[in-house]
């Protein structure tokens, strides 16, 4: 059968591949010398009849010294190997349905040389082997763990823990969000799982479906059957590398949207999968030479994650081609032919054709581009932008200040650095421990005169944190301030300010105002008729595709905050699907990002007294007059001035809003009674009653006639909420409430941080100063010529 062969006879089979990566392997120059070398080609017929195959082995059989044979699907499947077709050379990869371990035995018995490895493909398809080899060759993966499930122990005795926000494995653990991957690399059902502080839920990825990719769903829990890999997740800005080689040196590489953000699938006018081509940096052509060798592949495509400078491997996905590149198919059919004849007839390698595709007359090598970094013209470096959040619902609280060694207890637990004065409880498990110790303290509050002194605050706490049925950390949050007793130096001896925050949430109109917002920032940069269409704004999107641009998006702690960031990014990179994904793929929340814009407790200070003289003036029964108006308006802001005039008298005002407070209260009342059978109008007026009734509680004190002036912006953030979302509920005289609320507002807000001119400043240069010395600090990185010479690394390949 294989009479003519003249195929090298090597003791391992190691020996017989990859030859173009050593000094090629030859007993003895051959008796007769061929004119050309048979490649075979074993795949299912999906894989050895698609597009991009036929591409590049018609660039191969253009060369005329290479002749192609494809061996059938039924031959494959119903032949024996004696009835396969002889080749010098075997192309042959594993897809689902393919007898893995027949090719090999053909392979064994005749001995072609081999253009992937057979065997190494088994170790492609279990992800741990794949993760061990990589290890073995010094190549970054992220941070892993293994639980394989047999059936005979409990996941307690397989050493799994599963909390809200993280799982531990054997004593490795993994905080939310991280990845959870089947065993089996042709799984494809890869979960992505959210913290709490995100929304929560997961993202389900699976092989694509017309345009989707992936779904998200709103549990949280692991997968309780099969085995898996968990491990951490790299963010990426929402982005993926894909790197394609061909023998050990060359290397093309797309940069495409990860599947996981959003689960779209952008498609071109040709109904392919949109991807960009970008330059590979010396480190990542590095990485790719060594996983070809590695896993004795000539034709290979692995992930790339790339990160804060870093990259990642993880997953090597074996014999791979690129789907539509004419580049690639023109560089491939060259260099596998030369390949191909290097081991089998090196005599004919000069003999190989100038022009193969008829676009080019030789392979082009990957370069870097030439940076002008002398160039004079105008460029657009950076554009930097600090935003608010979006619409929200009313913000509430509840404070009070309790002296007990429970508090003490919990406080000692939670803190994390020494002599720390405050803690915020988000996260659920901790928000329950809190509701916990409120329950165990109001059940001794008749013993103990401490508790039933409190036992009304107490228990507004307690009706707060237990409403909604579960807990988020987006919605709800608790500070812990300590306080030392005067006099007292005793560091266990203090009391504690508990402030209870709730509501603030990101509204449906607030989320579609940033989407909005973030549209219209994308549509301020120009399109790009090359791209995939000439979209307005599309040109933004191929730069964030290909790492063309550093984009970097930070978020306070807030929920509202982080939300409307999400929110944000997602209409300006014409994202779909949720925001927790979103937001843990593209937005940075972190102790970092929130100190960027922080009070220290000088600035506390200066706020407290600025408050207090403005508090004193307005509760002052007395129209404003040229003394009162020097003391609240010295900057003479036109705003300012404009609501003084509107006001008149401030206890005046302060006494009608807090008419129409009741007024409100009332009305609300009646239409509860009016509304018993309707679960929906009910659900909403109990809402309102809670809100309206703790503010008419809270503004005015009648024992001392006097009015709470901080509860103002309270009062006129939530009629405003109430006008905007809930007008139907609304008394007639709504609009007055509103407009005499906002007038109080717009004195008393813009005056908080500060009443004078010199007070404003320090307030603002102590809060801002970190910010604006994080802007200050990008620009000159920007600004720096060095910036031309590192930017080529993320840069579109020219060719």
């Amino acid at each position: 059968m294989l009479e003519e062969q003249n195929v090298v006879d090597t003791s391992t089979e190691s020996e017989n591949i990859l030859g173009v990566m050593f000094s090629p392997i030859i007993d003895a120059a051959p008796t007769v010398e061929k004119t050309h070398v048979v490649l075979g080609i074993c795949a299912m017929e999906k894989k050895s009849h698609s597009i991009p195959m036929e591409q590049i082995l018609d660039r191969i059989r253009k060369t005329i010294l290479v002749q192609v044979i494809i061996f059938s699907e039924d031959t494959i499947l119903n032949k024996p190997i004696e009835d396969w077709p002889s080749c010098d050379a075997f192309m042959s990869f594993y897809s689902t349905g393919f007898p893995l371990s027949k090719a090999i035995e053909y392979a064994d018995k005749y001995q072609p040389f081999l253009i992937n490895d057979l065997r190494m493909q088994y170790t492609l398809l279990d992800r741990v082997d794949v993760y061990q080899t990589l290890e073995e060759a010094g190549i970054e993966i992220p941070r892993y763990a293994v639980l394989r499930r047999d059936g005979t122990k409990t996941d307690e005795k397989l050493g799994l823990t599963e909390e809200a926000d993280s799982i531990d494995i054997n004593g490795v653990t993994f905080q939310k969000p991280f990845v959870e991957k089947p065993l089996h690399a042709e799984d494809h059902r890869v979960h992505i799982y959210y913290p709490t502080s995100a929304g929560g839920g997961q993202t389900q990825l699976f092989r694509k479906v017309k345009d989707r990719s992936s779904i998200f769903i709103t549990d949280s829990k692991i997968r309780r059957t099969g085995s898996y890999i968990y491990e951490e997740f790299i963010r990426t800005n929402g982005a993926d590398v894909k790197v394609y080689s061909i023998g050990p040196d060359y290397a093309h590489a797309e940069a495409r949207k990860s599947p996981s953000l959003d689960g779209k699938v952008d498609r071109d006018q040709y109904g392919k999968e949109v991807r960009f081509p970008v330059m590979l940096t010396a480190t990542e052509k590095a990485i790719a030479k060594t996983i070809a060798i590695t896993f004795r592949h000539n034709v290979c495509g692995f992930d790339l994650l790339r990160t804060k400078g870093k990259m990642y491997v993880c997953d090597v996905n074996g014999f791979s081609f690129v789907k539509s590149s004419p580049k690639y198919f023109d560089d491939a059919g060259v260099l596998l032919t030369s390949i191909i004849l290097e081991n089998q007839a090196p005599y004919l390698i000069n003999e190989i054709p100038r022009i193969v595709s008829g676009h080019q007359d030789k392979p082009i090598k990957l370069q870097q581009p030439t940076i002008n970094i002398n160039n004079k013209s105008d460029e657009l470096r950076c554009v930097i932008a600090v935003m608010r959040h979006g619409d929200r619902n009313p913000k509430q609280k509840i404070k009070l200040v309790i002296s007990h060694p429970r508090f003490t207890e919990l406080f000692s637990k939670k803190v994390n650095k020494k002599n720390q004065d405050s803690i915020k409880l988000k996260k659920p498990k901790h928000l329950q421990e809190f509701l916990d110790l409120i329950k165990e303290v109001l059940n001794r509050q008749e013993e103990e005169s401490v508790i039933a002194s409190k036992a009304k605050e107490l228990n507004q706490m307690k009706i707060v944190l237990e409403m909604y049925g579960k807990f988020s950390g987006i919605n709800r949050k608790i500070q812990m301030k300590r306080q030392l007793k005067k006099g007292n130096q005793d560091p266990n001896s203090h009391s504690f300010l508990l402030i209870l925050k709730w509501g603030g949430e990101l509204t449906k109109t607030g989320k579609a105002q940033a989407e909005e917002l973030g549209r219209y920032f994308r549509l301020r940069y120009p399109g790009d008729h090359e791209n995939y269409n000439s979209i307005l704004g599309s040109g933004f999107l191929r730069l964030h595709s290909t790492y063309r641009h550093d984009l970097k998006i930070y978020a306070s702690d807030e929920g509202r905050v982080q939300m409307t960031a999400a929110a944000f990014v997602k209409g300006m990179l014409e994202l779909e699907g949720s925001l927790p994904s979103t937001l843990v793929h593209l937005v940075k929340c972190d102790d970092d990002s929130t100190s960027l814009l922080d009070t220290s407790s000088n600035d506390n200070i200066i706020m407290a007294n600025a408050k207090n003289r403005l508090h004193q003036v307005m509760k002052t029964n007395q129209i404003f007059n040229d003394g009162m108006i020097e003391q609240l308006a010295s900057t003479r802001s036109p705003s300012l001035l404009a609501a003084i005039k509107r006001i008149g008298n401030p206890y005046d005002q302060c006494i009608k809003v807090n008419r129409r407070v009741h007024s409100l209260v009332k009305h609300l009342e009646e239409l509860r009674e009016s509304s018993l059978e309707d679960g929906r109008r009910l659900e909403v007026l109990e809402m309102m009653i809670q809100r309206w009734q703790k503010l008419k509680k809270d503004f005015y004190d009648l024992k001392s006639n006097t009015f709470d002036i901080s509860k103002i912006p309270d009062l006129y953030d939530c009629i405003k909420y109430d006008i905007m979302h809930n007008k139907e509920y609304l008394f007639k005289d709504a609009a007055k409430l509103h407009n005499k609320s906002k007038a109080l507002a717009d004195i008393i807000i813009p005056q908080e941080y500060g009443i004078t001119v010199d007070e404003k400043i320090r307030i603002a240069q102590t809060i801002c100063n970190p910010l604006l010395k994080k802007i200050v600090s990008d620009f000159l990185h920007i600004e720096n010529n060095s910036y031309a010479e590192q930017e080529c690394f993320h840069l579109l390949n020219p060719k």
